[in-house]
């Protein structure tokens, strides 16, 4: 490769920014559970964090260039199981939440993401993890 050429490609990657993503998790469990979460992605561990009902744990980055960025989370509650779940994964999310990616643990225990293009809330399922 040309050295002007790797120098253009060095400039288009330092210069590309992609849009800032926000994910927030809210403990909406009923009988006052408190949640345990522990949340990371390959790069970055997010630590455990314990939240009580209504309780919100966010967290803020930049998709990679090659749109291959994964949050994922474990969260537990009333000393059960933990349960898996993908918090952002850029293959289906970069549409979905474009800025904000909302997710809530109902009452009843479910998962639930808010989908930004429909403006509706979506099941979306938790694996259990044995």
């Amino acid at each position: 490769m040309s050295k002007l050429f790797v120098q253009f490609l060095l400039l288009v990657l330092a210069t590309s920014t992609s849009a800032r993503v926000y994910v927030q998790l809210i403990n909406r469990l009923d009988n006052g559970l408190r949640m345990n979460v522990h949340c990371q992605s390959r790069e970055d561990d997010l630590g455990h964090h314990i939240l009580k009902v209504g309780d919100t744990i966010q967290w803020d980055f930049n998709v990679n260039i090659w749109e291959t960025t994964l949050f994922y989370c474990e969260v537990q509650w009333a000393d059960l199981n933990w349960h898996h779940f993908d918090a952002y994964d850029a293959g289906r999310d970069k549409d979905r939440c474009r800025s904000v990616c909302r997710w809530m643990i109902s009452r009843d225990g479910l998962l639930y993401g808010y989908d930004e293009e429909s403006g509706y809330w979506e099941w979306f399922p938790l694996i259990t993890i044995t």
